[in-house]
């Protein structure tokens, strides 16, 4: 009998393969997605093709908007998505994001009666984002179940972050045998309306380096 879980759907690489990892697995998954007025809105196209492509069972967009407070590159347009490497935590960290998107997609699960979340996080790739480290994601685990009418009768909450240790190349490696259409997804930080990519930001690199990596072509729409 299959399992319910929510997975975060941004529409990117990542969460698009950990979407395909948790229907491999056995799961009826019910992807969530979070408009929080990102600068590269056409993700959420993407995030809605993918969940149609790879059979989700249903497909939620939340409405946030992390503009009123700015702080990051993707939520504020006074300040430029960087095209260089940068050390530290990069201007495209979105405070407090992947909290806020865990604790949608819990509330989501309690009421789904769903006992596993996943999240399509990498260490090793955004190693500059500190909502991104397995620290963090255990630490999340053990507050939902501290925090939830669900856990406290007795059905603990799992966040499964199945791609946390992965190169991005491993995870390109991992979809293409599950069938991901990584042209179907967005991952640039500044993709234009069509969602064709910048080529130049953090992302973008990452991404390029990863499919050169995996000795797969890049079906990335790139502008101009």
């Amino acid at each position: 009998m299959s399992k319910k879980t929510v997975v975060l759907l941004s529409g990117g690489l990542d969460s698009a393969t950990c979407l395909a990892i948790a229907k491999s697995q056995g799961f009826d998954c019910y992807c969530l997605s979070l408009d929080y007025h990102q600068r590269h809105i056409a993700e959420l196209q993407a995030a809605k093709n993918i969940a149609n492509h790879l059979g989700a069972a249903e497909h939620k967009t939340a409405q946030l908007d992390l503009g009123l407070f700015g702080g990051s590159a993707l939520t504020d347009n006074k300040i430029d998505v960087p095209e260089h490497e940068s050390e530290g935590i990069p201007v495209t960290y979105v405070p407090a994001r992947n909290t806020i998107m865990l604790s949608l997609s819990l509330a989501w699960a309690e009421v789904l009666g769903a006992q596993d979340i996943f999240i399509g996080v990498n260490a090793l790739d955004y190693s500059g984002y500190p909502d991104c480290r397995g620290e963090y994601v255990k630490a999340f685990q053990q507050m939902a179940n501290l925090a939830t009418k669900s856990a406290v009768e007795g059905h603990e909450i799992t966040v499964h972050a199945p791609l946390i240790d992965m190169t991005k190349a491993e995870i390109i490696r991992q979809g293409t045998s599950l069938g991901v259409d990584y042209s179907a997804t967005v991952s640039c930080y500044q993709a234009d309306s069509a969602g064709r990519a910048c080529g130049v930001c953090d992302s973008c690199r990452l991404r390029k380096e990863g499919f050169t990596q995996a000795g797969i072509a890049d079906p990335t729409a790139y502008q101009g």
